[in-house]
């Protein structure tokens, strides 16, 4: 065996094409399972795409950088699961393009941040991050309360995402602003912004109603992170997906 290892070793066109065909062998068997299961992540209940005020936040957290300090992957391990709640699904980040897993925690995980605080609460930590958790090195966000939310590109960025799998529709790419602000404002009809999202939270997000911000959508993202599943609901095989 040693003999034609040194034979091999010794003459480089043959080790090339040997190790391309081990290689090419390997990528077949991680490769074509890929095609005989209808998907390669399992459906669970409650995972929606984002509204278009969701989405908008998400755009927003990603061009300040959050991701950077803040993964959103909760690793299945006890000592996680009792800090942050339960270990991140597959299937909570099939919308995400790219997701938000990372690695780096220079600040908590936000997987499971949802809910978890006030509207205002966010907006004051995101105003002045030291002013509620002392010695936090994270930047202040504060001009985020006066710079308008640019909207008019949010029905092209609903559509990018649609092309890509996200099932956005006709319907919800074409009333993508008025869903947008029908979210942001709780005295809005928003019947149709919930028949379309189901679940989504129609609050008031930066304290002031009377105009659409940046700040308003960043918030909305991070209060429906971790909220979609129902995680009691969910059966065994569910979660073992």
């Amino acid at each position: 065996m040693a003999l034609t290892h040194d034979k091999i070793e010794k003459r480089t066109g043959l080790l090339v094409i040997l190790t391309l065909v081990t290689v090419s062998i390997g990528g077949m068997v991680e490769i074509i399972p890929l095609y005989t299961i209808e998907s390669t992540v399992e459906a669970v209940d409650g995972v929606r795409p984002y509204t278009p005020l969701e989405l908008a936040g998400r755009d927003i957290y990603i061009r300040e950088g959050c991701y950077t300090c803040h993964s959103q992957q909760v690793r299945p391990f006890r000592d996680e699961a009792e800090r942050y709640g339960h270990y991140s699904l597959a299937a909570e980040s099939k919308y995400d393009h790219p997701f938000q897993w990372g690695s780096k925690r220079t600040g908590p995980d936000l997987a499971r941040v949802g809910g978890k605080y006030s509207n205002e609460w966010h907006v004051a930590h995101l105003y002045d991050p030291r002013a509620l958790v002392p010695g936090s090195v994270m930047p202040t966000y504060g001009f985020l309360l006066e710079r308008p939310l640019e909207t008019a590109s949010m029905a092209g960025r609903l559509g990018a995402n649609a092309t890509v799998g996200v099932p956005y529709t006709a319907e919800m790419i074409d009333v993508a602003l008025a869903d947008m602000v029908a979210q942001a404002d709780p005295m809005s009809d928003a019947e149709g912004l919930i028949a379309r999202y189901p679940g989504a939270r129609v609050d008031n997000y930066d304290g002031d109603t009377a105009k659409l911000t940046e700040m308003d959508a960043l918030v909305a993202y991070l209060q429906v992170l971790g909220t979609m599943v129902r995680f009691n609901d969910l059966t065994v095989e569910e979660l073992q997906q």
